[in-house]
């Protein structure tokens, strides 16, 4: 004899009506919040594969070209760090959007631009008027960190401070010392660094070159200071930005 419990059939046919129910509502839970999102993340994934085409049609249907990813960065800082020319120059030619805008970091992306050797995209960027010279760090200060002379060549032709100062007194000059980039420290000295000034902390490029073990270029520093003037006697200056 079979002991199982009876259940009618409506029953049946209304708890499988429940279920699916439930199981469509679920799938719209599902896939509904990523189809909001998709745009935009179908827009920032345009703008790392460096597709101008595809990111030129989405800013024509109205994507914000101001738009930051998940960690804050905007677009145009995302194309820097990307490397990505062709989408630059699209997002340039927007005049909705801000070539100055900072991600969480505090960078811009003719900083980025500068730190990667990217002159294409650094030279778009000034061609729109975007600002060389920036309080705090520099895209002179990055591009020196990384021994790009062509770049550092660029933002000086293009009026950048030579002696900025990073918050701490930090100057390009000093990074690359620091990194061990000897043609560039000779551009910026012959284009008119002062190897005299000091940071915060009283560091100069000298101080920076020997503490990080970059001998050719302390030593180097050192016969520039004692060919100057009074062997470079004269006061040392306090590194300082001229960005207004």
């Amino acid at each position: 004899m079979n002991n199982s419990p009876i259940v009618p059939a409506s029953s049946n046919r209304a708890g499988r009506a429940r279920s699916l129910f439930a199981g469509v509502l679920l799938a719209a839970c599902a896939f509904g919040a990523p189809a909001f999102a998709a745009p935009a993340d179908s827009l920032i994934k345009a703008v790392k594969f460096d597709d101008a085409s595809a990111v030129k049609k989405q800013l024509a249907q109205g994507m914000d070209p101001n738009l930051v990813d998940n960690t804050g960065a905007p677009l145009i800082v995302i194309a820097a760090r990307e490397k990505s020319d062709k989408v630059a120059q699209v997002l340039a030619d927007n005049p909705k959007t801000d070539l100055e805008k900072l991600d969480p970091a505090g960078e811009n992306a003719m900083m980025l631009a500068a730190l990667n050797g990217d002159a294409t995209f650094v030279n778009i960027l000034i061609a729109k008027d975007a600002e060389v010279n920036k309080k705090g760090w520099t895209p002179l200060h990055y591009a020196a960190t990384n021994g790009h002379d062509d770049i550092v060549k660029i933002l000086l032709d293009h009026s950048a401070y030579i002696d900025a100062g990073s918050p701490n007194g930090t100057t390009p000059l000093m990074m690359a010392a620091r990194g061990g980039h000897l043609s560039t420290v000779k551009l910026l000295l012959d284009e008119g660094a002062d190897l005299r000034v000091k940071n915060q902390i009283g560091m100069t490029a000298i101080d920076f070159a020997t503490k990080y073990n970059e001998k050719d270029v302390a030593e180097g520093l050192a016969a520039r200071l004692q060919s100057m003037p009074q062997g470079g006697a004269s006061a040392p200056q306090t590194g300082a930005n001229g960005a207004k």
